[in-house]
């Protein structure tokens, strides 16, 4: 069989080493400020509620159909800008949400402000899906694990300040004050992204006739990329179960105060902090696949034991919770980032279309993972409900590496990547 050839290298080596720090701030900004505009606002809900004499429940679309737009947008952008380029479709992108801020500062209605944050979300998720994508153009795919874990690392710290920095404006200077610091925020990453990130993606890559059906068609016909896209969402899939039924197991079931609760959850986010960071040291020297299946053992190990605690009745303690919870959160950073390298290298030439789905599927399916994690906690007077669930998802994973993902390791993923260029053009 005569296989096509393989993509160009990465451009990596063709950035300046001392543009690589300006690099990486610019993946994380973009990256970065759609989340943190989501949960700056979450503190000024109940003044929302109060100031448009609404319910909290339509205060709270604010949030939720942000959320929407977070989903469905990656599913358009990611491919688009496998057509027409990182740069116009980020761009665009960034451009919508500085124009939708504007919206949301002047917005004398909830409706307006709600409309106004969906297409917020729309454009922000641009950033989101484009950095994966980006990272996969410049980075071969031995380190596009470690890179994605470095933005998330970075990201998060901002990311875990921002309710904190949200609250504060809010209290200083009104509600308002949060959707001027947004806008300001996605001007300054625009003009920084307009004046400082070059096009990553290499035209020369695309196969004749190639688009949105083709790279698709080809993308759910591998096995491999199934089981990398398996393995990264339903691990996310675990984050929002869990953190939609844990308020209501610290506060209600085992009656602790919710800023009891709050300061356990950020041990969560540290503990993903801290396996993001710890992966970007192995990764040199371990392949993808040891990577994942290291991180999947912590995930199930954590999960599992909390189980243990639980039917063994210790698990009435928030510390026997959380603190077996970080050693899931360790490993579910070793897994989403390279689950994600292995995923958006099947096919790197619709990096963006991949990038998108994964996106998709994480947001528009997790958020009904965090509602059933919500009835998880809220229906049943002890967490094991919860500690099962994560339990199956854990094993929904590993699942995920063993039935679809071949042996054999990067080699064979490799070779794969041919084949899938090859059956691409036949499809042609």
């Amino acid at each position: 069989m005569n296989y096509s050839p393989r993509p160009p290298a990465p451009i990596v080596d063709a950035i300046d080493h001392s543009k690589s720090r300006v690099m990486l701030l610019l993946l994380v900004t973009m990256t970065g400020v759609a989340p943190i505009s989501l949960y700056m606002l979450v503190p000024a809900l109940p003044e929302l509620a109060r100031v448009f004499e609404r319910d909290i429940s339509i205060a709270q679309m604010t949030v939720s159909l942000y959320m929407v737009g977070l989903a469905f947008s990656q599913l358009i952008m990611g491919p688009l800008s496998d057509r027409f380029g990182r740069r116009p479709v980020l761009l665009a992108g960034l451009g919508l949400m500085v124009m939708a801020g504007v919206g949301s500062v002047f917005a004398e209605t909830l409706p307006q402000l709600i409309a106004a944050r969906f297409f917020q979300a729309l454009g922000g998720a641009t950033g989101m899906v484009m950095s994966r994508a980006i990272i996969r153009d410049l980075y071969p795919r031995d380190r596009v694990g470690a890179m994605i874990s470095l933005v998330i690392a970075v990201m998060m710290i901002a990311q875990m300040l921002s309710p904190l920095a949200g609250g504060l404006l809010e209290t200083g200077f009104g509600w308002r004050s949060i959707f001027y610091a947004v806008t300001a925020a996605s001007l300054v990453v625009t003009l920084a992204i307009a004046f400082l990130l070059p096009e990553t993606r290499r035209f020369s890559e695309r196969v004749a006739g190639s688009g949105f059906a083709s790279d698709i068609s080809v993308l759910r016909k591998s096995r491999t990329f199934i089981g990398y896209l398996l393995c990264y969402v339903i691990a996310s899939w675990i984050i929002f179960t869990f953190a939609g039924g844990a308020p209501y197991v610290v506060v209600t079931q085992m009656g602790r105060s919710s800023a009891e609760y709050g300061a356990w959850f950020a041990t969560s986010g540290l503990a993903y902090l801290v396996g993001n960071l710890c992966c970007v040291r192995f990764a040199p020297r371990r392949s993808i696949e040891q990577l994942i299946w290291f991180g999947l053992a912590l995930q199930f190990g954590g999960a599992l034991l909390n189980v243990i605690w639980g039917l063994s009745g210790l698990n009435q303690q928030p510390a026997w919770l959380f603190l077996t919870h970080m050693l899931v959160m360790f490993g579910n950073a070793f897994v989403m980032s390279n689950g994600a390298a292995g995923a958006l290298s099947i096919r790197p030439q619709s990096a963006g279309s991949a990038s998108g789905m994964m996106g998709f599927m994480q947001m528009g399916l997790g958020a009904l993972c965090s509602q059933f994690g919500a009835y998880l906690g809220g229906h049943f007077a002890t967490p094991v409900p919860l500690n099962i669930a994560l339990v199956v998802l854990s094993l929904g994973c590993a699942a995920a590496m063993i039935f679809l993902v071949p042996r054999g390791g990067a080699v064979v993923t490799e070779e794969l990547i041919e084949q899938v260029e090859e059956e691409d053009k036949g499809l042609l």
